[in-house]
């Protein structure tokens, strides 16, 4: 009996479910082990082990049937329903495989904790993953709200474990806010979902009758709780906070894997839960995801501190995966249905990839924090030459996520701008006027990321240490290097390997849009070259193009040796003129992201500092600030603090007067409220 048949005689969601409390059993066992360090050191990588299992669940639900089952625990009409379909299946992939390598990495970057602290953090870490796998499973209301709360708070822990100081506290309290804000607009979205029968699962949702207008009302609040969830410009704001202050594996985490959580929601609502969509719905998220794409690219680019850039591009990296979402719904609201799976394919391609580049870039950046104590690029500068296996791993990376053939960034990339690029004439005629405009914003996007990671990758890495305790930086561990090969294995091979990806993404494709994305390329190489549309019209042979640039740097090595071989002279670089060249004369964060700054000022708020020009010690500083932030949510924040002052009187420390509005408030509810 093969693996295939064993699982066809199981039941796919009884062995996820056996998964997760796999997960959960390690985060408490960790609380009962904390008095053995050695014991409770090995619970990382038992859950590393954990999550290379949900992810075989999950590809096991793009080969089989949906699965599901009811669980004896929740409420006595509502117990926890649970189903393993194509798109839970293929997101537990997304969960298991880069949890994987982060938990491995997160095992080494732990190693000198003292057991206590340990065993706290290995329960919220486990229980994080456990909150993310049941989002995914769940199929009633009751569950999935259960473990979004589960998602929120144990992320919150994680966020706030350097909790002593008060900015990191003022980053999680601003993250729970935001996130328990999504959840309320997700509670009111189920509540309009089950048309006021009382029926919370999933399944009775699907079949229940509502009307346009209520279906509207139902998206809309999926997109402001979703969205809050994901970054969306204007719920961002919690993201370049949360990101910085949590630790590195957690932040890896938390964008590789939480922000493809909300994705999962956005997508099972629309296209599942929801019998009609409308056009309108396509427009408003396509211009929300193209805003937010370039807010966070622009604020990226003028970054100072390693993880706050890295924040600020997973803004950018959700833009273009809700720009994909919309342009999906235009297509399929149209009648395009090709062009809906082609959209539909690229959305899934890049929330994958996502989670393996921007995973590897932030425990690369943890590796670097460990060994330097530093996260401001301004202090940092020629580590290359101190921790090679940190440098070339995040190169992939950034390379991935700059969208630079043959790795996994460009694949996804391309096969949106295929669908921008493709696109037929339109029922609605604004739409063709919109549609190109969303494609150059998706262009400038991708060049403006590239543009951010030669900022990022250049000022950290190369060029010479700008601080003399640089010396002593050391490379990670093995196990840290463990973790992040296997990301960047993921990067190179999702990226030369697109058409298995396209494979066995197909059954998720077919269950939300009805369609597969087809490859058009001949039968004989169709493993070997992507033809999304035609291959007269545009096509992509990954392992072809690897090949000639392997084979074009080997000519170049190999004349370069011969011509050139014995007769090296070394000097000095041109100085300029200036012969006291130090660490100081090269190109810092601040000035890199200069000219982004200068052009699209506007949208940011600037603070600068600057030199007298008689200083004998010249020091310059800038930060970019969100506007958004002081004209949306300091407001509200002001709002809020005048209310509860103005509240705070009411409380006269007297029990007579507590008496009094008692028995005020029964007279109003006897009076009006019996009528």
């Amino acid at each position: 009996m093969n693996a295939l048949s064993i699982l066809q005689s199981a039941d796919l969601a009884s062995l996820a479910w056996g998964g997760i409390l796999f997960w959960l059993g390690l985060g408490f066992a960790g609380l009962l082990l904390q008095r053995s360090r050695s014991l409770v050191g090995l619970i990382l990588p038992l859950g590393a082990l954990g999550g290379l299992f949900m992810a075989g669940m999950g590809l096991s639900a793009l080969l089989l049937p949906s699965s599901a089952i009811v669980l004896p625990i929740g409420l006595p009409d509502l117990p926890f329903h649970l189903r393993l379909d194509p798109l839970s299946g293929f997101f537990l992939i997304l969960l298991g495989s880069a949890s994987f390598g982060v938990t491995l990495y997160a095992w080494g970057y732990f190693k000198n904790l003292a057991a206590a602290p340990l065993a706290l953090l290995t329960l919220w870490y486990h229980l994080f993953l456990a909150g993310m796998a049941t989002v995914l499973l769940a199929d009633d209301a009751y569950a999935f709200m259960v473990a979004w709360e589960v998602m929120a708070l144990s992320s919150y822990f994680l966020v706030t474990t350097d909790h002593d100081i008060p900015d990191i506290r003022r980053a999680g309290f601003l993250y729970l806010l935001i996130a328990h804000v999504g959840a309320v607009s997700l509670l009111l979205c189920f509540g309009v979902l089950q048309g006021g029968h009382g029926a919370y699962t999933f399944d009775y949702m699907r079949h229940a009758e509502i009307t346009p207008y209520w279906a509207s009302v139902a998206f809309l609040l999926a997109l402001f709780g979703f969205g809050a969830k994901a970054g969306l410009v204007p719920m961002h704001v919690w993201l370049p906070e949360a990101h910085p202050a949590a630790p590195s594996p957690v932040s890896a985490l938390m964008s590789g894997v939480m922000l493809k959580t909300a994705i999962y929601g956005l997508l099972r609502v629309t296209f599942d839960l929801l019998s009609q969509q409308f056009g309108w719905w396509g427009t408003l998220t396509l211009g929300l995801g193209l805003i937010t794409a370039l807010y966070g690219v622009i604020f990226a680019a003028v970054q100072s501190d390693m993880k706050r850039l890295l924040a600020w591009s997973s803004i950018e990296n959700i833009g273009i995966i809700v720009a994909a979402f919309g342009l999906t719904l235009i297509f399929y609201t149209d009648g395009k249905g090709a062009l809906a799976a082609l959209t539909m394919t690229a959305l899934l391609y890049h929330a994958f990839n996502h989670a393996f580049f921007k995973g590897l870039l932030f425990i690369g950046t943890g590796s670097v924090l460990h060994a330097t104590g530093e996260r401001r690029m301004g202090h940092l500068g020629g580590l290359i030459r101190f921790m090679p296996w940190t440098a070339w791993l995040t190169l992939i990376g950034a390379l991935a996520i700059a969208g630079l053939p043959p790795l996994n960034g460009f694949v996804s990339e391309w096969l949106l701008l295929q669908a921008f690029l493709l696109t037929p004439g339109l029922h609605q005629p604004y739409l063709n006027m919109v549609i190109p405009v969303a494609a150059a914003s998706v262009a400038l996007a991708a060049a403006l990321a590239a543009y951010v990671m030669v900022k990022f990758f250049g000022v950290v890495f190369l060029g010479n240490p700008r601080d003399p305790s640089l010396h002593e930086a050391h490379e990670a561990g093995w196990r840290e290097r463990l973790g992040m090969l296997w990301l960047a294995a993921g990067c190179v091979l999702l990226g030369l390997f697109p058409s298995w990806v396209i494979a066995w993404l197909a059954p998720v494709v077919q269950q939300l849009t009805g369609q597969t994305l087809i490859n058009d390329a001949p039968s004989a190489t169709s493993w070997l070259m992507l033809a999304p549309v035609s291959a007269q019209r545009a096509s992509y042979a990954p392992l072809v193009f690897f090949a000639v640039v392997l084979v074009t740097l080997l000519l170049v090595f190999v004349w370069v040796r011969r011509v050139y071989h014995g007769r090296i002279r070394r000097a000095d670089p041109w100085d300029c003129g200036y012969p006291e060249q130090d660490a100081r004369m090269q190109d810092t964060a601040e000035g890199f992201g200069q000219p982004i700054r200068q052009i699209f000022e506007s949208f940011m708020r600037v603070e600068r500092e600057r030199p007298d020009p008689f200083d004998r010690n010249p020091r310059y500083t800038s930060a970019s600030l969100d506007k958004i932030w002081f004209i949306v949510y300091e407001p509200i924040a002001k709002l809020a603090g005048w209310l509860s002052n103005q509240a705070g009187r009411l409380q006269h420390g007297r029990i007579q007067w507590y008496l009094i509005y008692s028995f005020a408030t029964l007279i109003f509810l006897l009076v009006f409220v019996t009528r």
